[in-house]
């Protein structure tokens, strides 16, 4: 057999050199290449994925942005690995140069998926549907019916493009007189899927835009208030600041909250559960820029919103109000000091640090039990969460506290290893006790400690409100709540949409025949598994030749199998 003129064998004659060459690509070829791998839904789909596994270290260790003092402690508590992973950014994973990479190739991909599609979409919108199929016998719930004789056969045409306008689907009449007088109308819906596919990935789209850029406009701090004191919404009145990068001081809005209460409920009858907190509710007055106070609560799980920020109730504890005094009697140091709960009877660790007014610096390591008990080795421990009988233990250092330097250091920690331990421990005496309203001397002559009390008019054995209670806030500001609210509403609709509406395409086509009546064929085609797809055929089929009183009759013209 001959083969065309322009045929090129592959395989050379014998002592024929020839062989094919393909065109070398060139810089452009090469870009060209890289785009459309990066623009494809493969890519976009794997880059989505590695998203995720890259995010695995943020939830591994802490996060210098939400947890820098975790941060700190990680490096006390792995000296050698912390360092390493420092190295590679695994404490800030979420504004890496790697995980931005990866972020920045999927919005990338994404848009590059989604721009064509929308071209594509939208000429198709514009395009009429296709011609009718020759042989509709092929396609998917073919029936037949038949009009009695004198039956207009484009009049039939007609009446089902109106029954199908009605139903949702875009038209389009054809004919036919090659072959007899032959009338058609094509129809197809579901473009509302691809539209809503796009919305989803438009949505998705607009999530990372939001997520990623519109974030560095807000910032998270945190203040610990007690009972009666107040906050202002400044940048030097929180405890710590975790600003986005395009955070701007100037933005946050003028308010005073002040806490005025904070309220716990217990567990009392439920033998079982004895002691568990079932309700935290902080009172507070919230204080415009106008002066005009509000009072309102914050829970857990019930933020408060003011000035642009939600207050997010973090956790709360005891803050035992000590004051300290010189052999003259003089205050040197008065404070109601945040003590951290260590157990869920709230028996809690704090540190008081008085670095002037006494012959020494002094600093004291103290444990609060809001329900005193002792063991049977003489230790103490609280037995219930709530003021029953509250104890306060003071162990007391003196010596050099390490502020002298100008070096931050936390006001929850006491570093001992420059100081000289006056009670507890070795020394052989025993460490302060106290009571809401007891004062006792400190050693060595420094003076007096007093534990205060909140209600010194209450009852001998009332210690209920002995000791004002501390809460920490979290107040937060994401100006991208909304939209990010507004693209997964999208994004659902554009998911269901894309899940539950079928794409098909329907005909009818009307035949007349030699005896003079009309010959009707209906059959669909489905883009996608469409199981409803012969129903909706029948159905229509039904719908439109009940007028004309037609009886079915059965096709001679087999279906391929």
């Amino acid at each position: 057999m001959s083969r065309p003129s322009d045929h090129f064998d592959s395989t050379p004659a014998p002592g024929a050199d020839a062989q094919i060459v393909q065109p070398k690509l060139g810089l452009m070829g090469w870009l060209r290449w890289f785009w459309r791998q990066l623009t494809s839904m493969r890519t976009a789909l794997f880059l989505l994925l590695m998203l995720a596994i890259a995010a695995i270290p943020g939830s591994l260790v802490p996060q210098r942005s939400s947890d820098p003092n975790g941060v700190t402690q990680y490096f006390t508590d792995n000296p050698d690995l912390a360092p390493v992973l420092d190295k590679f950014q695994a404490f800030d994973v979420y504004s890496s140069a790697w995980f931005s990479a990866i972020y920045i190739l999927l919005f990338i991909s994404l848009i590059g998926c989604v721009i064509p599609r929308t071209k594509h979409h939208f000429l198709a919108l514009r395009a009429k549907p296709p011609a009718t199929p020759a042989r509709l016998a092929r396609l998917a719930g073919f029936t037949v019916r038949t009009a009695p004789a004198g039956t207009d056969a484009a009049a039939t045409i007609t009446s089902a493009r109106a029954l199908l306008k009605s139903s949702g689907y875009r038209t389009a009449l054809f004919d036919d007189t090659r072959a007899g007088k032959t009338f058609s109308v094509s129809a197809e819906r579901g473009y509302v899927r691809e539209t809503g596919n796009l919305v989803f990935h438009f949505a998705l789209v607009g999530i990372l835009i939001t997520v990623g850029f519109g974030g560095g406009y807000g910032f998270s701090g945190q203040r610990v208030l007690v009972e009666g004191q107040t906050f202002v919404n400044t940048l030097l009145a929180y405890d710590s600041f975790n600003p986005g990068r395009f955070f701007n001081s100037d933005s946050l809005d003028p308010y005073k909250l002040t806490l005025d209460d904070f309220s716990v409920k217990y567990e009392e009858m439920n033998l079982k559960a004895y002691g568990q907190p079932i309700d935290f509710t902080a009172s507070v007055t919230v204080t415009d820029k106008d002066a005009k106070a509000t009072p309102g609560e914050v829970k857990v799980n019930g933020p408060l919103r003011t000035g642009g920020t939600d207050i997010f109730l973090l956790g709360n504890g005891y803050a035992p109000t000590i004051t300290v005094k010189d052999p003259s009697g003089k205050a040197v140091f008065t404070d109601s000091v945040p003590f951290l709960p260590q157990d869920a009877n709230l028996t809690s660790l704090g540190v008081v640090k008085v670095p002037d007014g006494l012959a020494e610096q002094v600093g004291m390591i103290g444990f609060f039990y809001p329900t005193q008990a002792e063991s049977q080795s003489g230790t103490y421990f609280s037995t219930f969460p709530d003021l029953e009988y509250p104890m306060l233990t003071l162990r007391i250092f003196e010596g050099d506290l390490g502020l002298d330097a100008g070096v931050p250091t936390s006001v929850y920690a006491l570093d001992t290893d420059k100081m000289t331990s006056l009670t507890g421990g070795t020394t052989g005496v025993k460490s302060l006790e106290m009571m809401p309203g007891q004062t006792v001397d400190l050693p060595n002559g420094l003076g007096t400690v007093t534990f205060d009390s909140a209600s010194p008019n209450a009852a001998a054995n009332d210690f209920s409100t002995s000791v004002p209670r501390f809460a920490s806030f979290d107040v937060h500001r994401d100006p991208t709540q909304g939209w990010v609210l507004l693209f997964a509403i999208s994004a659902l609709f554009g998911l269901l949409t894309g899940l539950f509406v079928p794409r098909r395409r329907v005909w009818v086509k009307a035949l007349e025949q030699p005896d003079g009546t009309v010959r009707l064929e209906y059959a669909g085609l489905a883009r996608g598994d469409d199981p409803a797809l012969e129903a909706a055929v029948a159905a229509l089929a039904d719908k439109h030749s009940a007028p004309f009183n037609s009886i079915q009759v059965v096709d001679p013209t087999p279906k391929p199998t």
